[in-house]
C-alpha cells in the first residue's frame, strides 16, 4: 500500500523545469514549418534555449549524426568565454543568431537559433559527446544554450514569443491543416 501512495505522490510533483521556469515558444522558426524552439525563462532572467517537443528532430525516431557549434569560419559558439559577475566577454546574440547546426543521420540539417537577444553564457558541450541527450531529455540535460538578456530588455524579450497556450493553439491548427485532404 505504501508503494502505491509514494508513486502517486511522485507522479503529481512538478519537475524542476515546470516549477521554476516559464516556457515560451517560437513556432516555425524563420518560416520553416514545425521548426519550433522553446525558451525556458527563469525568474532570475536566465533563459535556456531548447527544442520544442514538436521540432522535427524529436519526431519520427530520428537519430543525430552531428552537432556543430561552429557557425562560420570566424565564429564558434564553443569559443565563448564569460567571466565575472556581469558576465563580461559573452558573445552578444540577436533574435535570429544561429547557435548550432544539427545534422541527422538522414542528412537533414537544422539550424537552431537563439530566439532572444542577450549574452551567451554557455553552450551545452555534453550534447557533443552524447547527442542522444538532445532526443531523450530536450528540456533538461539536452538543452542547447544558456542566454542572459539585458536587464532592461528582460521584460520585453518575450514579446515575440508565444505562451504555452498560444503555442498549443498554433500546433493544433497545424495538425488540423495537415489532416485535411488537399
Amino acid at each position: 500500500m505504501d508503494c502505491v501512495e509514494q508513486t502517486d505522490t511522485e507522479a503529481k510533483a512538478p519537475s524542476v523545469v515546470d516549477r521554476y521556469y516559464t516556457r515560451w515558444y517560437r513556432a516555425d522558426m524563420k518560416g520553416k514549418p514545425c521548426e519550433d524552439h522553446c525558451v525556458l525563462q527563469h525568474s532570475n532572467r536566465i533563459c535556456v534555449v531548447t527544442l520544442a517537443d514538436t521540432h522535427p528532430i524529436l519526431q519520427n525516431g530520428r537519430t543525430i549524426k552531428s552537432i556543430n557549434y561552429q557557425i562560420s569560419n570566424g565564429c564558434s559558439r564553443l569559443n565563448n568565454k564569460v567571466s565575472g559577475k556581469s558576465k563580461r566577454g559573452g558573445q552578444f546574440l540577436t533574435d535570429f543568431a544561429p547557435l548550432c547546426r544539427i545534422t541527422c543521420t538522414d542528412e537533414t540539417e537544422y539550424t537552431i537559433y537563439s530566439c532572444i537577444r542577450g549574452r551567451l553564457l554557455e553552450v551545452n558541450e555534453n550534447i557533443l559527446e552524447t547527442p542522444s541527450l538532445l532526443l531523450e531529455k530536450p528540456s533538461t540535460e539536452g538543452y542547447i544554450a544558456v542566454i542572459l538578456p539585458k536587464f532592461e530588455e528582460s521584460k520585453s524579450i518575450t514579446e515575440n514569443l508565444l505562451s504555452r497556450e498560444e503555442f498549443e493553439s498554433v500546433v493544433s491548427k497545424r495538425t488540423v491543416a495537415q489532416s485535411q485532404p488537399s
